[in-house]
């Protein structure tokens, strides 16, 4: 079940309906029908794969309870180990297996060695990849003591299957969303309102914006080989937008959802394209996942090489990458894309000094402007790598982008999606304090001024509205 289809748009008002009328009496009312709810939407993918977010639900679950509650050190080792163990080994096999095994065989194949390996002929889980995060952040949580377990099964189930961010996201904390399931949530006419001006945005990103670049990005990618350099270079903008409008679209729909129902997810972007460094931007982008890993991968590793100083922190943040890299997909061209990202921040921990004082010399709004220029840049041409099929084909790409053709007009254009994506980003930037474009339009204009700016954006939702419902990006991963 899609955000951008029908089949949610009868769904969700149902459950809204049900969850502040005939459950808002009782808190475990609310929280099954949330569960009940989850699991629905989850199993309109492929009701197989419910066993397996049950299955890890129930493993998580367990584990927290007997780590917490035993006394002997050893047991809550092998009770912790075995919980990340069998979660990552979960994942490893439906996502990464059939990658590993392939890039061996390739590996193999250079020394002259021909083999064949049994691969596996089955399908990815949707948001795999986030549960599985969302249960092994429980349980590290509970063994380093920082939280105590969830003792209502059905609670815990809400936290790691809640809709909204079941399969894309945000990344949730117990720390953060548990306290909100375990009381009961009172109707805030005001959130509400907010929620669904966040929807609205979040449905106009992913419509109007990411689906209507996306005909052109998957036009000039099929057919980079024959393509002008400004075509292609083009092409890379069109898919940093596109990427961008589909994933903040989609988190904003969460958000939005999940205000509704009285709950409140972590934002997951912050206008990242103002960030004058990498490291600004990944403060801004997939905040949740970023944040994930600096606190599960990052600086555990830090302290482990504390005694290195700046070269293990160059080191945790190189493995830290590559892991970011692999979790967005198996294949090649994500680790790179990954890795990219990771030597642009080791550059900027290893010159931070020397940039410092050199920027004294230079005005303070022309190392924005400069800054800004050359980290957008650089993050358009990890995302070209990013959405190439393989490494052969990123690098055909980028040759190809710097040839003479670059002063040509690109072939591959249209004045009024050059025009929207000018219009959004002017947007973007304005409300780029808030949690979105909307959220002021209470304060900010009138009544007669705000229901036509509304029917504005739902008449553009419907006019770019397409009868085959396009997938989110992120669902991939």
């Amino acid at each position: 079940m899609l955000f951008n289809s029908l089949s949610f748009a009868i769904f969700f008002p149902v459950i809204f309906v049900l969850y502040w009328l005939l459950a808002k009496k009782e808190l475990k009312f609310q929280n099954l029908l949330l569960l009940v709810a989850s699991y629905y939407f989850y199993s309109c993918w492929d009701w197989r794969f419910s066993f397996l977010l049950l299955f890890s639900t129930l493993l998580d679950f367990f584990s927290g309870l007997i780590i917490a509650e035993s006394k002997k050190l050893k047991l809550r080792k092998i009770l912790y180990w075995s919980s990340i163990s069998i979660n990552l080994g979960i994942l490893c096999v439906f996502k990464y297996y059939n990658f590993f095994v392939g890039s061996f065989e390739k590996a193999v194949a250079y020394l002259r060695f021909d083999i064949n390996l049994w691969t596996l002929n089955i399908l990815l889980p949707i948001g795999i990849s986030f549960y599985t995060f969302h249960g092994i952040s429980y349980v590290v949580d509970i063994y380093k003591e920082r939280i105590e377990p969830e003792r209502k099964f059905v609670n815990y189930a809400v936290f790691v299957s809640f809709f909204p961010l079941l399969v894309a996201g945000p990344i949730e904390r117990a720390t953060h969303l548990l306290p909100q399931i375990q009381k009961k949530r009172i109707f805030d006419y005001t959130k509400a309102i907010d929620g669904l001006r966040q929807i609205l945005w979040g449905l106009f990103k992913k419509i109007v914006i990411a689906d209507s670049c996306a005909e052109y990005v998957d036009l000039i990618f099929n057919n980079y080989s024959t393509a002008s350099s400004s075509t292609l270079v083009f092409g890379g903008i069109l898919f940093t937008v596109q990427l961008y409008s589909d994933f903040s679209g989609y988190s904003d729909i969460a958000l939005g959802s999940a205000r509704l129902l009285g709950i409140e997810l972590i934002q997951n972007f912050k206008s990242p394209f103002i960030s004058i460094n990498i490291t600004e931007f990944w403060r801004r982008w997939h905040i949740s996942l970023s944040s994930w890993f600096n606190d599960y991968i990052f600086t555990p590793l830090v302290i482990q090489w504390r005694s290195l100083g700046v070269m293990g922190i160059c080191s945790a943040v190189l493995i830290t990458f590559f892991f970011a890299g692999l979790w967005h997909g198996a294949n090649w061209t994500h680790v790179i894309y990954g890795l990219m990202h990771g030597v642009a921040l080791v550059y900027e921990i290893l010159t931070k000094k020397i940039r410092k004082k050199i920027y004294s010399y230079v005005p303070q709004f022309l190392v924005g402007i400069l800054g800004n220029l050359f980290t957008l840049t650089y993050v358009m041409f990890s995302w070209i790598i990013f959405r190439s099929i393989n490494i052969r084909e990123a690098i055909n790409y980028i040759d190809k982008v710097f040839s003479a053709s670059f002063y040509k007009f690109p072939e591959v254009y249209t004045w009024y999606m050059i025009l929207l994506i000018i219009t959004f980003f002017f947007f973007e930037w304005l409300c780029r304090n808030k949690n979105h474009p909307l959220e002021n339009f209470q304060k900010n204009l009138n009544r007669p001024l705000r229901w036509v700016s509304y029917t504005i954006f739902i008449v553009l939702i419907l006019v770019f509205s397409s009868d085959t419902e396009p997938q989110f990006i992120y669902f991939q991963f």
